[in-house]
């Protein structure tokens, strides 16, 4: 007869055993929303051509001289608005034509680039960090703090921005390139403090944040470990279509006279003066203005993808 205790052992010990892991091991592990973005990103369309756009104007903005060997700034009068529409391309440094003072509009049109660029990257970064700190102080504290720094950007935001910059330009003799990320960053940080209040008041009442005060964490872990990381996310979307906001506004700023002068070499400036000689010389004001164009769109683009991808609500 069998052994009646050993079948029944090996019974309880097949019995025991445990399942196969590997199917649990095949699961894909559970993404965040940051990953989950990431992927909708990849896969939306809007989100490639505006990161192609924007690599490919980076690229022109910090190595201009790998695109033209041209000077935007020397001219020769002989070549006084040569290349208008009907008179053909006449040259690879010239195939845009050349403006007034004989200068090359390709190379104004690829070294105008920088300016508008770093305006740009410059105010976003400035009035995020800005608006971002007082929006989180605000939000977090409550009471006399967020009445003191609401009624602040009311103040600032009761400013029309576009007017608020002139004034402040207007008191500079030298208008440059870091003169204007002052001026408007100086009253363009309200949006973002108004964005990030919203987002910290919404996420200091979950329960990770309870619970981060439970175990006593200090204010500042809370702040940058549990609340800024879970808020970013609506500021990071108003950011990058600012982002091309900034931009069309240093060329509104320059070409009213108020922004960028020469000898700074901007599309603002270019616009400026193309409307000048519209009648005798129409290429001078149309290159910069489609190259400004497809700036601010492909920003635009660039944020509104990103907004998709980090608001559940449009998946």
């Amino acid at each position: 007869m069998p052994d009646v205790t050993k079948t029944a052992t090996a019974v309880e010990d097949a019995v025991a055993l445990p399942a196969d892991p590997a199917p649990a091991a095949k699961q894909e592990k559970a993404r965040s929303l940051w990953g989950d973005a990431w992927v909708d990103l990849r896969r939306n369309p809007y989100f490639l051509v505006a990161s192609v756009l924007i690599f490919f104007l980076l690229l022109i903005a910090v190595f201009p001289s790998l695109f033209t060997s041209a000077s935007p700034t020397k001219g020769d009068l002989v070549k006084h608005f040569l290349g208008k529409p009907e008179l053909g391309s006449i040259g690879s440094e010239g195939w845009l034509g050349y403006d007034g003072q004989g200068r090359s509009v390709y190379a104004r049109l690829i070294y105008g680039t920088r300016a508008s660029i770093i305006v740009g990257v410059a105010v976003t970064a400035i009035v995020t960090i800005v608006g971002g700190v007082m929006g989180m102080l605000a939000g977090y504290f409550g009471g006399w703090i967020d009445a003191l720094l609401s009624r602040l950007t009311d103040i600032f935001f009761g400013i029309p921005f576009l007017l608020g910059a002139m004034v402040v330009l207007q008191s500079f003799v030298e208008r440059t390139v870091w003169v204007v990320v002052f001026a408007l960053a100086f009253l363009g940080w309200t949006q973002m403090a108004r964005v990030m209040r919203g987002a910290v008041i919404t996420v200091k009442h979950a329960d990770y944040v309870h619970a981060a005060k439970a175990l006593g964490a200090g204010t500042g872990r809370i702040l940058f470990r549990h609340i800024l990381p879970n808020a970013m996310a609506p500021v990071i979307v108003v950011a990058t279509i600012a982002l091309g906001g900034y931009i069309s506004a240093e060329a509104t700023l320059s070409y009213l006279g108020l922004g960028l002068a020469a000898p700074t070499v901007s599309w603002g400036v270019d616009i400026s003066t193309g409307v000048d000689q519209i009648r005798v010389a129409q290429h001078i004001l149309l290159w910069p203005s489609i190259m400004l164009s497809i700036t601010v769109l492909a920003f635009i683009m660039l944020g509104e993808a990103v907004r998709n991808a980090l608001d559940p609500k449009l998946r």
